[in-house]
């Protein structure tokens, strides 16, 4: 089991991974490492990212830092689980730059907009994945009627996520929309 990851340790692995980068790349961090940047979770599991292209020399170095770092280090982000929400680069607000990368939260912007992490985490349906979402809502990083626009945005492409059953996702965002009204 390797060592739970805090705010410091992260931007450790930022300035490190930074170092590794032959080129511009864009790296979107997701989930529990945005809640843990952002201040309002102290620590997470796992750094979960996307990077931009991609780029051999620095997932090799992602491996190495895993290791150094004793960290988790996940290639995921919320499409890898549901189709991407539209203007999600736009939404992308920039944490830093480290040598080559630019370090981006996926898709949140002025406002702190968790839009397509709140979906992903409602359409996995895990208990820890729905507690999240709530925290979101509380300080408004989500609001109701956004999240419910744009999961009517999404749903024509959902058919192209095989592993998504759409009545069920469809009723479980009817479900958290209900529920976080009480």
């Amino acid at each position: 089991m390797r060592e739970v990851t805090t705010s410091a340790r992260i931007r450790e692995f930022m300035r490190r991974l930074g170092r590794s980068a032959p080129r511009p790349l864009s790296v979107f961090f997701t989930g529990g490492t945005s809640a843990v940047l952002t201040g309002w979770r102290e620590t997470t599991v796992d750094i979960d990212l996307r990077m931009e292209p991609d780029d051999d020399d620095v997932l090799r170095a992602m491996v190495r830092l895993k290791t150094e770092l004793d960290m988790n280090v996940e290639l995921a982000s919320p499409e890898d689980f549901i189709p991407p929400l539209p203007r999600w680069r736009e939404r992308s607000r920039l944490i830093a730059r480290e040598g080559a990368l630019t370090f981006f939260h996926y898709d949140f912007y002025a406002r702190d907009d968790f839009y397509a992490q709140a979906l992903a985490k409602i359409e996995r349906g895990h208990s820890k994945d729905l507690l999240d979402v709530g925290e979101m809502l509380a300080p408004g990083l989500v609001e109701r009627a956004e999240l419910s626009r744009l999961f009517d945005a999404i749903r024509p492409d959902l058919f192209r996520y095989p592993a998504i059953d759409q009545a069920q996702f469809a009723a479980r965002v009817e479900d958290w929309l209900a529920s976080s009204r009480r």
